[in-house]
């Protein structure tokens, strides 16, 4: 076991005195913070006649309404929904404040007035991909900023990161968490950090060149952008020495991806390679790592940071909070953020191995963990197969099976209609990049074997591309995140056969 840092005398709290403290700190937050300077949760709190004295434990978080990314968006009657979620002081009611008179007393009114400008005044945003639905923003106080740089700096420390490592940065140049998260967090860390703005500033080639350059230990990034990368570079016959790990985020990272990477990184001339996958979102301004492993070995699970927020694993269905270690929805509460903030947030992402509070058998570690694999609700769909009714398809399931092909590069699924007909069944065509592979009959068949055998899905057909292809497919250098499933239905289309 590795000798570890603590970053917080919360590490060395046990389960019952961590969620005691977590009660007492969200008590505090709620009665200093949230309810005096958010007219949406006074309003809600009211309406549910709730204060933030009624939460006296964890156990009463279940009193609190959930917020839901459709409480988010924007609508006819409220173009401007998010902002509602936004902190706005009152000077009146912060001037009564104890510390305020201290400050005031010790350091001047001019003091004050600055420390209300850095905890309050927004000054930073980042927003939601909008790969579902319209990019939702969220905005940051000078406080927050603070933050990102202390979780980044813990997510470094969790990810294994020295300072005398050399970190490249390939994430997209965008209002987008994980950009920022890396350079803020090497910033407070304290390594080299050079961020390249991802495909879209520099492209695969400019991307590699400076790889070249600069000779990373590390490469963060998207998942597949950085596949994409790698596979270039074993295509062009190129030297990658010397790295040492691969930090990926934005997307779901599946164990065949994990090991493709790092064959891909052998071949390079980096047989020691360690793949660590993070997980965060928009809405809680903070992402969360996991130790460094081999990649062969099953990965311990997503660090928490406690003291910063409360994580809690609910069911799907009913909302009910479920004990540790069970399947089910992750909902995110904050305990410290300004600017935008929402209670009880239901991330619509499901992790099928729950919340733990054992001590992590890697690093030694006492926070709470998020172990197994996080997949979308949203990404359960229905197609209509047939003409008689719609089946549910979990493209988690899918996407797991591709990634775990060892056959298979670089991959797109791609949802249409039979003879582009908008009255006609739903199919499913399968392109893909092989690797290696020259007899594609054969992997046909096995695809399909694999397929009926693992989803019970018939792929309607499977279209083979070389790399290039498949890199304009998925948009690589384009998008923001790389195109995996595409829907190209109409929209809003009657049901087959008239089926209502």
């Amino acid at each position: 076991m590795k000798t570890m840092s603590h970053h917080s005398p919360w590490d060395l709290l046990d389960e019952r005195e961590l969620r005691e403290r977590q009660a007492r700190k969200l008590r505090t937050y709620l009665g200093d913070v949230v309810l005096p300077f958010s007219a949406r949760y006074r309003a809600l709190f009211a309406e549910a006649g709730l204060s933030a004295d009624s939460i006296r434990s964890l156990d009463d978080l279940r009193r609190i309404p959930f917020t839901s990314k459709k409480d988010l968006m924007p609508s006819p009657d409220h173009p401007q929904r998010a902002r509602e979620f936004i902190i706005v002081p009152d000077p009146a009611v912060l001037k009564r404040r104890p510390s305020t008179l201290l400050k005031a007393l010790f350091k001047g009114k001019q003091a004050v007035q600055d420390g209300f400008e850095r905890e309050f005044r927004p000054i930073f945003l980042t927003s939601t991909t909008g790969r579902s639905a319209d990019p939702v923003p969220f905005v940051y106080s000078q406080h927050d900023l603070n933050l990102l740089g202390d979780t980044g700096r813990r997510l470094f420390e969790v990810c294994g990161a020295r300072r005398d490592l050399k970190l490249l940065n390939l994430f997209p140049y965008a209002p987008h968490l994980a950009f920022w998260q890396t350079h803020y967090g090497g910033a407070a860390f304290g390594v080299f950090v050079l961020s390249t703005g991802g495909g879209k500033f520099m492209g695969t080639d400019g991307n590699l060149r400076m790889i070249q350059k600069i000779k990373p230990d590390v490469l963060i990034g998207m998942p597949t952008f950085i596949y994409h990368v790698l596979q270039h570079a074993v295509e062009t016959g190129m030297r990658i020495e010397g790295l040492q790990r691969v930090v990926l985020g934005g997307e779901r990272v599946a164990e065949g991806l994990r090991r493709k990477l790092a064959r891909m990184a052998h071949d390079l001339g980096s047989p020691n390679l360690d793949v660590v996958a993070t997980y965060g979102f928009t809405e809680a301004k903070m992402a969360w790592g996991q130790c460094p492993c081999p990649v062969d070995e099953t990965p311990s699970g997503y660090h928490l940071y406690p003291d910063l927020g409360i994580m809690e694993v609910v069911d799907p269905v009913t909302g009910d909070p479920l004990p540790p270690g069970s399947p089910g929805e992750l909902v995110f509460t904050p305990l410290d953020s300004r600017g935008s903030v929402v209670l009880r947030y239901r991330t619509g992402d499901v992790i099928d191995g729950g919340l733990v509070h054992e001590p992590c058998p890697r690093c030694g570690r006492r926070v709470p963990r998020l172990v197994g694999n996080i997949r979308r609700k949203s990404d359960v769909r229905e197609l209509q197969l047939d003409k008689i009714k719609g089946t549910l398809v979990d493209f988690n399931q899918l996407e797991h099976v591709l990634d775990d092909s060892e056959a298979l590069g670089a991959w797109q699924l791609e949802l249409r209609k039979r003879n582009d007909d908008p009255c006609e069944v739903d199919e499913v065509v399968l392109h893909v990049h092989p690797i290696g592979i020259t007899d594609t009959q054969t992997l046909s068949r096995n695809l399909q074997n694999e397929f009926s055998a693992k989803t019970e899905l018939h792929l309607n057909r499977i279209v083979f591309h070389d790399a290039d292809e498949m890199r304009t497919l998925q948009g690589v250098g384009v998008q923001l995140k790389e195109q995996k499933v595409v829907d190209h239905r109409p929209k809003d289309v009657p049901s087959p056969a008239g089926k209502s």
